[in-house]
């Protein structure tokens, strides 16, 4: 879940990893900063898909570096991580969605070539998503609460209706 209003940005993530019907683990940290903590990172599908996901969006950002405060270098490697995905044999089989966002810039990141913006500054990945989306942009709509509050509640709540969504929430903020 990334929330992004008035110069500030954070994403949350919950600690669930299920397998089929059992939970596995109940405290993973699916939310990271990586590029020396300038990017914030978050992941869902197979574990072991994101990190490798993460690892080359990592080195796709330290190819296309751009001048801070400029979306563009954040974009390019997100585009360019979806082309590599969408293209290697090796890579279209990872099953994974990214979460990406910067003091700039917030984008979702699929194995289907998807680049995709948020319109109103929030978006949610993962079985619990849509859940938490929905809550999210409520909260955006009828509050003045804080990107953090939001992502956390919106992350709460859908733990509360997604059986594989829990409330072991990490929060991680960036500011514009």
């Amino acid at each position: 879940m990334a929330v992004r209003r008035d110069g500030r940005a954070a994403m949350a993530g919950d600690g669930q990893v299920s397998l089929g019907q059992t939970v596995m683990k109940s405290g993973a940290r699916k939310v990271r900063r990586i590029a020396d903590g300038k990017v914030i990172a978050g992941f869902a599908g197979a574990s072991a898909d994101a990190f490798t996901l993460l690892e080359r969006f990592e080195a796709k950002l330290k190819e296309h570096r751009t001048p801070a405060g400029d979306k563009g270098g954040l974009a390019r490697a997100a585009v360019e991580l979806a082309k590599d995905w969408r293209t290697d044999r090796y890579l279209r089989r990872l099953e994974a969605m990214l979460v990406v966002m910067d003091a700039s810039a917030t984008f979702l990141i699929s194995g289907t070539g998807d680049v995709i913006e948020p319109d109103e500054g929030v978006i949610a990945i993962g079985s619990g998503g849509p859940y938490a989306l929905a809550a999210a942009r409520a909260l955006m709509r009828h509050t003045t609460m804080a990107p953090a509050d939001i992502a956390r509640e919106a992350l709460r709540t859908a733990g509360e209706i997604c059986v594989y969504t829990n409330q072991n929430v990490v929060v991680e903020e960036i500011e514009g």
